[in-house]
């Protein structure tokens, strides 16, 4: 990737990637070229699409050894958001778009999500456990506003008594507080919003389609309140970049009176590394080199590691003191002291619409 795949700024106005290259799956790569009858500038502008997601199963599992859940929900593909380090990108090569700017531009909806949510919760083989969601798409994306899937499917968790963890960047969570806080007093939800960094202007450009991050602090501040546990990730940190800031957030947050913190060090699986590449060249040419030397010292000299337990937090000096001034700052501010456990006591496993009511 480079500048001559770059597409013109007018055209990706409010996107977080630069370019959009051709999935790595597809047997032929797309480039725009000018032949001289000007057809570039006759391109339209990334206008935000929505198809849907036939998928027929709606619960993914995982057995991943170093993170704390085994099964997950997204109830869309691709995120508008548009945050360049989203480790998520490179999802979208499966579909046969790009993870670029098609990530943030062409999505996918699963609109019966709560039915088949229903229905596998029903099975008489499920045994319940905490169900991530936000794990991989943000589920109070834009969309989520017209089209209410997250909501529905809380509906179900709810009725259902199974506990699930909520991560989102969006204030649209707090739409649902109804929802949150009755389920909060069984202990069965949690909900975690990423602060990147207090910088409006850097997360303008980091993170273009994302609520401010007052409005983050704001959202943590009125979960907190209504009685839902709350947790504030730090996530990504990027060295050179937002990493000054960890004390901040995590100071802001807790006088926001959330319970705990998390913090993830920057990922860059697949085309993530080249899109965040490009996003410093524009952005931060002159740190890019100096950036991605840090990058290195935690990832053994490679761009990214994907080991298991090495993934999440990278290893080296650089990657240590990070976790140190984390844990220091977690202490001082009283977090992470005390975490609401979720349970799995009050599940019911929904009705199926076929099973017969008992006449006792």
């Amino acid at each position: 990737m480079g500048s001559d795949l770059a597409v013109d700024a007018a055209r990706r106005h409010g996107r977080g990637a630069q370019t959009n290259a051709t999935g790595r799956f597809e047997p032929k790569v797309a480039i725009a070229f000018d032949d001289g009858w000007q057809s570039i500038e006759d391109l339209p502008p990334f206008r935000t699409e929505v198809a849907i997601d036939a998928s027929r199963k709606v619960i993914t599992r995982n057995t991943s050894p170093d993170i704390p859940f085994d099964r997950s929900i997204n109830p869309y593909r691709g995120c508008e958001h548009g945050c360049i380090y989203c480790f998520a990108r490179p999802t979208h090569a499966y579909l046969g778009l790009s993870p670029g700017l098609d990530f943030e531009s062409k999505l996918y909806m699963k609109p019966d999500a709560p039915e088949l949510l229903e229905r596998e919760l029903s099975a008489r083989t499920y045994t319940p456990r905490t169900i991530a969601i936000g794990t991989n798409t943000d589920p109070y994306q834009p969309i989520e506003r017209r089209y209410q899937i997250m909501r529905r499917i809380l509906e179900v968790l709810e009725r259902a008594g199974h506990p699930v963890g909520i991560v989102t960047k969006s204030n649209l969570v707090t739409r649902d507080i109804d929802i949150l806080s009755r389920m909060a007093s069984r202990k069965l939800v949690r909900v975690g919003i990423s602060v990147t960094t207090l910088d409006a202007k850097l997360a303008r450009v980091m993170e273009p389609r994302a609520p401010t991050p007052p409005r983050r602090l704001e959202a943590l501040r009125e979960l907190a309140a209504a009685g839902i546990p709350t947790t504030v990730m730090v996530a990504p940190i990027i060295p050179a970049i937002n990493d000054a800031e960890i004390e901040r957030i995590l100071d802001a947050a807790a006088a926001c009176g959330v319970e705990a913190a998390g913090y993830v060090l920057l990922r860059l699986p697949l085309e993530v590394r080249d899109l965040f590449r490009e996003w410093l060249q524009a952005n931060f040419p002159d740190r890019e080199r100096h950036v991605f030397a840090l990058i290195r010292q935690t990832r053994g000299g490679k761009d990214y590691d994907a080991t298991f337990g090495k993934r999440m937090t990278g290893g080296g000096p650089y990657a240590w003191m990070i976790r140190k001034r984390f844990e220091t700052a977690c202490a001082r501010f009283g977090l992470n002291v005390h975490k609401t456990p979720l349970t799995i006591e009050h599940f019911a496993p929904p009705r199926r619409a076929s099973e017969q009511l008992s006449l006792f």
